[in-house]
Parts: C-alpha cells; structure tokens; sequence
C-alpha cells in the first residue's frame, strides 16, 4: 500500500486491515452514514474463514484519522471467473469516504490492485451511482421500509392480502423463539434453497457469522403447535435497523402460511426492542421474491452496481435468470436434499 496524491496539500494514506485496527474500522462504520452492516470488519473474518478467499481490507487515512473504507474480496473460480467485489456475500460493500480525496485514493488503489491480480474485473456494489463513466448492472433492487413502534399499526399498514396470509399463520398456532445456535435456521434454510435449485452455502459460514456478529447475528426459528419446525430466518441488526438475510421454510410452511408468519413474527419483535427500519434486503427484479416484498407494501429502491473492466469485456451475468444456468438448476432440484449438502457448499463458496 502507499500514498495517493490527491490535491496540493491532503495525501490521503492508504492501508490494510489488521487485527489492531478492527475497533478503529467499525467506529468509523458506525459513524459514517454511508456505511451499512457489510461495511464491518467482521465480514473479513467470515469470508476468510468460512470460504478461504483472500480478501484486501482497505482504508484511508488522513492525519491519523480514518476517513474512508473499502472492504474487497478476491473470488477465483474455474466455473464462475475471476473477480475482485466489494463485497461478495452481501448486498452493499462499495467505496463509504466521508471525504472526496479519500474516496478517490481508495478507487484508485482499487483499479490498481484489480490490474496487478490480473481479475476479470471489478465490482462496486453501491445503493447510490458513483462513477458514471464505468458500465453498470441495474438487475438488483432492495426493500427498505420505516417500521413504527406499534406492532398494530405496522400490521395495519401491511396490504390486505399479505395482512390475510399473516393472520393464517397466527391462526395455525404458528410461534417464534430465538435460538442461541444457527442449526434449526440453517435446516429450515437449505431446504428452501434447495427447492429453488440453488446451491446451499456450508453450515460453516452460517456458524461463523454467529461467532464474529453475536447478538448482532439473531437466528429466529417457527414452530407449529407440535413443535415441528416450520422455518427460520438468520437477521443482522445494524443501528436502528433489522435485516432479515437468510431465511427458508420447511416443506410444511406453505400449509400454514409459515414464511409469511415468520417476517411478521421477526417485524413485531423488532419493533418491540425499538428498530425503526426493516430492511428486507436484496432482491432481482422479475422474481419471486420481488413479488412477495412488494405485496407487504415495500418499494423497491434500485442498487447501483458499478464495474471496472480489466480482462472481461462486458459486465458479468452470474445468477439463476440466466437461461444458460436453467438446465443446472432443473437438474440440482432433483438432487436428495442430503446429496445437496455436501455438493452445494463447494459450488457456493464461489457464488457470493
């Protein structure tokens, strides 16, 4: 890493994350507003550990102080190219500067490390556009919504129909409990996947999550009056918000409305402990599940992913609405679930 002139007089420092620097990174996180929960220094840890990508933790500094990050992940994969992400695995991850000269150091040193690893490109995945020069992908969109602190009023202000599916579950005697453990969560989960014909991640990165995040990473389960699980959804909290990330729901949940019971189970709780936005997350337009976030009264708001071209000649097409992956998904929804398990995190881990 080096120094980047940017102007007559500020030269912004560019570094590399290390243990002794996590508490400095996650406080500039906390106070920056760009920023989200994958701007956390814990995402390094993870992705490390459950997957074994080498990642390149940047950050700037400007007379000591911190004042810009840029978390990037160096995915390599004979099936899927060779990537340089902020961030894979998660919905945001780009450039947060709280000052233009750290912002532009950051992108640069970037570009140059995107060129020296010889990647395919570059990925920004920002909610905002930044740099307008670069070629950029409009497929994703995300869900956020300002929830009150009256568990009445949020449910009055779900639509009609989705407010109908809700009370089918309470109806069942359907019911929500933390866990302190992601098993029942991670059950429920690759079940869902599965269906869908989509490689599960390992029960690994899962595990780890909780083990970096805490309290912070909140596995919340549904059960039926017998007790039989019915689904459940892995959330992060982040400030004032709950982001319900990875959920799923048994082959028993659609009877009884599980899916629909559980995100209102988590809403009312969150609610409760004061959270003031739902963020229910990312979304490809023309999905099902774009269609089942809107129907709870959520507009989609567009995310801007940006690209830097270094070896590839066009932006990356990497997700199941891409006819020539059809086949591979048909076919992986004809596995046994137990098969699915073992085959899914090796193709996963490259999937972020």
């Amino acid at each position: 890493m080096g120094t980047v002139s940017v102007g007559a007089t500020i030269n912004p420092t560019i570094k590399a994350l290390d243990k002794s620097n996590r508490e400095r990174w996650d406080q500039f996180v906390l106070g920056c507003q760009q920023a989200t929960f994958f701007h956390r220094a814990g995402w390094q840890q993870v992705i490390e550990r459950s997957f074994g990508h080498n990642t390149h933790y940047l950050y700037a500094e400007i007379e000591g102080e911190i004042q810009g990050v840029l978390p990037l992940v160096h995915v390599k994969s004979r099936l899927f190219g060779n990537s340089l992400s902020s961030t894979p695995f998660c919905v945001c991850g780009g450039i947060v500067a709280i000052t233009e000269p750290a912002r532009m150091a950051l992108e640069s040193e970037a570009c140059e490390l995107a060129e020296k690893l010889g990647v395919d490109y570059l990925e920004m995945r920002n909610s905002e556009a930044v740099n307008t020069e670069w070629p950029t992908k409009d497929l994703y969109v995300s869900f956020r919504k300002t929830i009150d602190a009256d568990p009445d009023v949020n449910l009055n202000n779900v639509p009609r129909k989705q407010r109908a599916m809700i009370r089918k579950g309470i109806k069942a005697g359907l019911k929500g409990e933390i866990d302190s453990d992601i098993t029942r969560v991670y059950e429920a989960y690759s079940e869902s996947v599965h269906n869908l014909g989509t490689p599960v991640f390992p029960k690994k990165y899962f595990e780890t999550l909780k083990q970096v995040f805490a309290d912070d990473c909140e596995p919340l389960v549904i059960t039926d009056k017998n007790n039989r699980l019915i689904g459940g959804v892995l959330s992060f909290y982040f400030r004032n918000e709950v982001l319900p990330y990875y959920g799923g729901g048994t082959s028993e949940a659609r009877a009884v409305k599980g899916n629909d019971f559980m995100y209102w189970e988590l809403m009312k709780r969150a609610c409760e402990r004061g959270i003031q936005i739902f963020d229910y997350g990312r979304s490809k337009k023309g999905t099902g599940s774009y269609s089942f976030k809107k129907n709870w009264g959520f507009e989609p708001e567009p995310l801007c992913y940006e690209y830097f071209l270094v070896k590839a000649d066009k932006v990356p097409d990497i997700n199941p609405l891409n006819p020539k992956y059809r086949l591979f998904i048909n076919m992986w929804k004809r596995l046994p679930l137990s098969v699915s398990k073992v085959l899914g995190p090796v193709i996963a881990r490259n999937l972020g």
